[in-house]
């Protein structure tokens, strides 16, 4: 089974190699790793160049943001399973893949597997809040709470039965896609109970308060798109959740 991972960059130079390198180091043999970079005017494409036997496929171009970057790697993806490493962020050990794969092959039923997440320093790499996840139901989605993204692996035929990541929701187009398949088509998905992924604070939605503000109306605007009943409500519980992950 050929897993499929994208990493999206640019100007990553502060920790693309950590990222690349956590690929890298996975035990499971059967990966297609692709690169897209937005047109980096660091040293990115110099770090690229240095692992480009470990990287299958990479291309650089200007792109719409994030999502349309993703978008991008996702028609490249030859692989069965796709998942998603942000160049800020590391699989949190070399077996990651592999026990993502097992899952996959044991219950060919399933559609897909998401695990647990930290949340690290970005220098540091000390643990700031951890995501631990839970086997996911129709009454958790409705409450506001969703699987960790950066550890979420789906079958690549989803992609092309539903859709990929809608580019007018700005950083709430992971939360969207999420609500899309696991709400709207009722996926079969498996909680892996393991550590998948170390992700930096810092990202997109979480700058100021203007980015804020915006993932909140966007996130609104996700809720709306796919028929979740009482979306303030289901707002507030989904920030309500994230404070939870602090005490664990």
């Amino acid at each position: 089974m050929k897993i499929t991972l994208i990493t999206v960059v640019y100007n990553g130079e502060a920790f693309l190699k950590e990222c690349i390198e956590s690929v890298v180091a996975q035990s499971y043999n059967n990966i297609e790793y692709i690169v897209v970079d937005g047109k980096s005017t660091d040293n990115t494409w110099n770090i690229i160049e240095g692992y480009k036997g470990s990287i299958h496929k990479f291309i650089s171009e200007k792109d719409e943001g994030l999502y349309d970057a993703i978008n991008k790697g996702i028609k490249l993806a030859t692989g069965e399973i796709v998942g998603i490493l942000n160049a800020d962020d590391m699989l949190a050990s070399d077996d990651v893949l592999d026990k993502v794969a097992e899952v996959f092959i044991e219950n060919p039923e399933l559609d897909a597997v998401y695990g647990d997440l930290n949340y690290i320093h970005p220098e540091t790499q000390k643990v700031i809040r951890k995501w631990k996840s839970r086997q996911i139901t129709s009454v958790d989605i409705k409450k506001g709470w969703m699987p960790a993204h950066p550890t979420l692996y789906l079958r690549k035929e989803l992609f092309e039965k539903f859709g990929s990541y809608a580019l007018d929701l700005g950083t709430t187009a992971d939360y969207d896609l999420i609500l899309r398949y696991f709400h709207k088509h009722k996926i079969k998905a498996h909680y892996l109970p393991m550590l998948m992924v170390n992700m930096r604070v810092g990202g997109l939605s979480n700058q100021s308060f203007k980015s804020r503000y915006l993932a909140f109306i966007n996130d609104y605007k996700a809720l709306k798109r796919n028929e979740i009943p009482n979306p303030i409500l289901t707002i507030l519980r989904k920030k309500l959740s994230k404070l939870v992950q602090f005490l664990r």
